[in-house]
């Protein structure tokens, strides 16, 4: 039984007029006001016990089962009234605080056998898996004192995926590529490929080395051949959820910044006829999605990072190293996201590298701190932003000396500002492509 705002008016009204009642009242003011109040109680009860029965109403919900975070989505429930009684019906639902519902209590009459529908928008603010179970059901009785309640486990699922950001960035680089090879040039255009495509008769845009002699002599014209980036090869994207990448930078931590890399390269490659896989650890490995280049792949890669939460334990770079040779065998582009803190790397990943350098092309993506490097150029006008500064440029030329040392080995490494990782990785992929590296 859970009483009404009517209830509470009604016994508030009540106890007024008693205090203001001008003649003798039995048993006192106190006595007369617990004797009505019990009989309020006792009526309210009343009006509970015979209220419909909140087991007559049927609800369900409604709603995608995949939101991207930051975007909105419609929220629906689903009444049907399978009683003969009139019902003035409340729900409200259990939807998380990041999930931002204009509304999660509704009230309405549903009358016999009558269906009704209501709805809210949701615009998720944190990405992951939001498990909704419990949904709370309220009958009012017919004089509108009490209400009869119900609580049903009502288990749904809700995946909010990280934002795509730069969509429209892997988009045009996807373009770029289909352009150069159907033979356009572009002013910026790097290398044409190295697998042979087709014979074709020479322009003044042609390299003279891509002149096929023999070709030219049968035919008496000047003959060229053609090329193209190489198609089915492999990107394997190695995504670092440790400690490091709790670390925000510029208000996001760092594998927000780190999974949309992951998505743009992923995304090229699949359209460019690649295939790409990805593993996700820290102090174990989490996932493991294999190469592969189906038009869903981009899916795939989203579903196996978008619940993780960076763990507070240093990465076992060497434990992933491993797991990935043991179920890849084939010379891949290794694409590690990470950070580039100096003891760190020193410690975990630099004595691992030499596992995947022999046989694979590598390339170290990370994300450097806007605000490390604003105080390291800044103009000091106190003892503390001197030390502020002093501490600045020690952290960024500890992390030019980390960026040199994993170059020395044979890694090929971006350290990019916030919002120009994902574009600079998909670049460098796209140059080692184009060069044929792999």
């Amino acid at each position: 039984m859970v009483p009404t705002r009517r209830l509470a008016a009604l016994a508030a009204i009540l106890g007024v007029a008693l205090w203001f009642y001008p003649g003798d009242l039995v048993g006192g003011l106190w006595g007369t006001l617990g004797i009505l109040n019990g009989l309020l109680v006792a009526l309210g009860a009343l009006d509970a016990a015979v209220a419909p029965a909140a087991s007559n109403i049927e609800i369900s919900r409604s709603f995608p089962p995949v939101v991207v975070m930051g975007t909105e989505a419609e929220w629906r429930w689903r009444l049907v009234n399978r009683g003969a009684r009139r019902m003035k019906v409340r729900i409200a639902d259990e939807l998380a605080p990041s999930l931002h519902a204009r509304r999660r209590r509704f009230q309405m009459t549903l009358e016999p056998r009558a269906r009704a529908e209501v709805s809210t928008v949701i615009h998720p603010s944190r990405r992951g898996r939001f498990v909704v179970s419990e949904l709370v059901v309220r009958v009012e009785g017919p004089l509108g004192l009490c209400m009869r309640q119900r609580r049903r486990q009502m288990p749904s699922v809700l995946r909010v995926y990280p934002p795509f950001r730069s969509r429209d960035e892997a988009e045009l680089r996807i373009r770029k590529a289909r352009i150069l090879e159907v033979g356009l040039r572009s002013a910026k255009g790097v290398g044409g490929g190295t697998e042979f495509e087709q014979l074709r008769e020479y322009t003044p845009d042609d390299e003279l080395r891509r002149v096929d002699w023999a070709a030219s002599a049968r035919t008496g014209r000047m003959i060229v051949r053609t090329y193209r980036p190489e198609r089915n090869q492999t990107v394997i994207l190695l995504l670092d959820n440790g400690r490091l990448m709790a670390a925000q930078v510029g208000g996001v931590p760092r594998i927000e910044h780190a999974m949309d890399a992951a998505i743009m390269v992923g995304h090229v490659a699949t359209h460019l006829g690649d295939k790409a896989g990805m593993i996700t650890f820290d102090a174990a490995v989490r996932s493991i999605v294999p190469p592969a280049r189906r038009h869903d792949q981009t899916s795939q890669l989203t579903e196996a990072m978008y619940a993780l939460e960076p763990v507070l334990l240093e990465s076992d770079y060497q434990g992933a190293f491993t797991a990935m040779m043991a179920r890849f065998r084939r010379r891949s582009l290794i694409v590690i996201l990470s950070d580039l803190a100096e003891q760190s790397v020193g410690d975990t990943l630099l004595p691992a590298l030499p596992l995947i350098l022999r046989h694979h092309v590598v390339v170290i993506g990370a994300v450097r701190d806007p605000e490390v490097v604003a105080w390291a150029s800044s103009v000091p006008a106190d003892a503390e932003e001197a030390y502020r500064k002093a501490a600045a440029v020690s952290a960024l030329v500890e992390r030019d000396r980390t960026v040199a040392r994993l170059r020395g080995v044979g890694a090929t490494v971006i350290d990019a500002p916030p919002g120009r990782l994902a574009p600079q990785l998909a670049d460098a992929y796209l140059a080692i492509k184009s060069t044929g590296r792999l």
